[in-house]
């Protein structure tokens, strides 16, 4: 084989395990910089968890990869590698929920018809609550979902899809998970966005996104080719069985490769693969790593791929299934990220997206089941008629998702502590922190350690969030003075006395009181009689031009929501004012008690 005879000949400066964005990153850096590097991939193919898998000439993407970025070096690599293949696509998704279809981001006059005034009322009293007396301590995701929109729309919205994801209860699932996917989104961030166009982009409501003209897995397959044109080797379907170490540096691995096995040895080793394989693949081993390993946890999914026949289904790239009374999570319309996906343009691929665990009883459903219950669950939402899906394929992925469970941050400082004491080593990307990132931020990972190991810089790999630039974040960081005891005392007076938000408050009781003025006036206008609403008619003394008509309804909605915006407004402030007040007299007593204890002791 061409790959095994450039092993056998060159002596490999450094090893790169796994082929996915992270790993193919960092050996294409290297590459630039002619370094020799081998990157071994277990699978046939690159792009690991954004690869893109074949059909009859059908491509399917293993997730739906939106390839959107804040990093400048990140975007410069995706245009640097794959030119006029980048497209810019457009983005439409929808919630399938209680039998419809919502627009994400929402639009308000699909919400309303969707849901209803009663219940749209019902969801802004709720907010409103929680707005008022939310969670003090933000420490699972229905809370920290809880305080943001409300207890009715977390249960409609956001706990079924949730818990068919990671298959554990949103009270056990951590609040950093949320504080990393949906960061800066509120229901008052989802209204403004309705509303008028916002400053800044939401990262969860961006409406365009770039994504190769094949696929993600041509992306990676560009990266692949430039590396070998460089004098790098990536080598496909090579599984890692054992890394050897010499006290804290790795010396060696061992791979199979077509029933033979194989060691490689390097200077250095970068790996994108699970690290909780990492630890479990060490000899020796290193037993309190191994211990913390085997209780971090991954989700996994499997996508059912079917053929129809039909030119035009629905216009979203993807659907979010919120309904319980079907199994799948999410549904791809890959002929809607690219045309070129699916060869036979009188026909659509899509792709059903079924959460579950390795081992349990749906990954281990025979493919032809599996096809047959995405055919029922397909129609059942009203997306395809039963007898136009004419094909189907199934693709299992393994580790998709780090759990971020009750535990998992315990034994993830355990894992990170003894991996951090190896010194020719560096774990990269999403599997390899174990950290629930986007492909942006795992090529990110490749970039620094890159720069770790060849300009002896000290990037903390570890801190590439899944919504930060970190190069900004760096910069600020490097500003930052340790705490003292004061700065933890005003964490947590931050923390229990918690700001209401003078805005949020003042458009929710605004809406809700310009919507029950409007109902009432309507009610009172369709129920007629001699004489109409006598006593609502004394509103027009403080609304001046409001009757009790159907026109005046529409007065009266506006007229409702300035007052109530007004009052939501002023009581937040109120309250804001108050709490400050609090704080600083209780700040003044905690400065003369430290006074006049110091008084004694002198």
């Amino acid at each position: 084989m061409k790959g095994e005879s450039l092993i056998q000949e060159k002596t490999c400066q450094v090893v790169v395990i796994g082929g996915g964005p992270a790993g193919l990153t960092a050996a294409y850096e290297l590459a630039k910089r002619q370094v020799p590097a081998v990157v071994l991939e277990k699978s046939h193919t690159v792009g690991g968890l954004s690869r893109t898998e074949y059909y009859k000439g059908y491509r399917f993407d293993m997730g739906g990869h939106r390839f959107y970025t804040k990093s400048h070096e990140v975007k410069k690599l995706w245009d640097e590698v794959l030119g006029k293949e980048f497209l810019v696509r457009p983005r439409l998704s929808r919630i399938y929920y209680n039998n419809r279809f919502f627009y994400y981001p929402l639009k308000p006059f699909n919400v309303l018809v969707n849901l209803g005034l009663l219940e749209s009322l019902r969801i802004m009293l709720s907010y409103l609550r929680w707005q008022l007396f939310p969670y003090r301590r933000e420490e699972t995701f229905e809370q920290w979902v809880t305080n943001r929109f409300g207890r009715r729309l977390f249960e409609m919205f956001f706990k079924t899809y949730t818990e068919k994801v990671w298959g554990i209860r949103c009270s056990e699932l951590k609040a950093e998970w949320a504080a990393q996917r949906i960061k800066d989104l509120s229901l008052k961030t989802a209204l403004l966005h309705m509303l008028m166009k916002p400053k800044r982009t939401i990262k969860t409501l961006i409406e365009e996104f770039h994504y190769p003209r094949l696929g993600p897995g041509m992306m990676w397959t560009a990266f692949k080719e430039e590396i070998e044109q460089r004098g790098g080797v990536v080598q496909l379907n090579a599984d890692v069985v054992r890394i050897n170490r010499d006290g804290n540096s790795i010396s060696s691995v061992l791979y199979s490769h077509n029933g033979v096995t194989e060691e490689i040895r390097g200077d250095h080793f970068i790996s994108s693969m699970p690290v909780t394989e990492f630890i479990k693949k060490l000899d020796p081993p290193a037993p309190i790593a191994l211990q913390a390993a085997h209780k971090l946890h991954y989700r996994d999914f499997l996508t059912v791929c079917l053929i129809v026949n039909q030119a035009d289904l629905f216009p979203d790239n993807w659907i979010y299934i919120h309904d319980s009374s079907v199994r799948v999570g999410r549904i791809q319309n890959f002929k809607n990220w690219s045309p070129d996906m699916v060869p036979d343009p009188s026909k659509t691929s899509l792709g059903l997206e079924y959460f579950c665990t390795e081992g349990d009883e749906l990954w281990n459903t025979p493919d032809a089941d599996l096809i047959e219950l995405a055919r029922r669950e397909a129609v059942r939402v009203g997306l395809a008629r039963f007898d136009d899906i004419e094909d189907g394929c199934v693709f299992r992925v393994p580790k998709a998702y780090p759990i971020y469970d009750a535990d998992y941050r315990e034994h993830l400082t355990c894992v990170r502590s003894f991996v951090g004491s190896l010194t020719n080593f560096a774990s990269i990307g999403r599997n390899g922190l174990h950290r629930y990132n986007n492909q942006d931020h795992a090529m990110l990972t490749g970039l620094l350690a890159v720069g770790n190991l060849i300009k002896g810089q000290h990037h903390d790999l570890w801190a590439v969030n899944a919504d930060q630039e970190y190069q900004e974040e760096i910069r600020e960081e490097e500003k930052v003075l340790p705490k003292d005891d004061v700065a933890v005392v005003q964490e947590a007076l931050s923390h229990v006395f918690v700001k209401v938000d003078r805005l949020a408050l003042g458009v929710s009781i605004g809406t809700i009181t310009g919507f029950i003025l409007c109902l009432m006036t309507a009610i009172l206008v369709v129920k007629g009689g001699p004489d109409i609403g006598p006593n609502l008619r004394l509103v027009a003394q403080f609304f001046p031009g409001y009757s009790v008509t159907l026109q005046g309804s529409f007065l009266g909605l506006a007229y409702g929501f300035t007052a109530g915006f007004s009052l939501g407004w002023t009581v937040a402030f109120l309250r804001n004012a108050s709490v400050l007040l609090t704080l600083h007299l209780l700040r003044r007593g905690a400065a003369s008690y430290v006074l006049r204890r110091t008084l004694d002791y002198l």
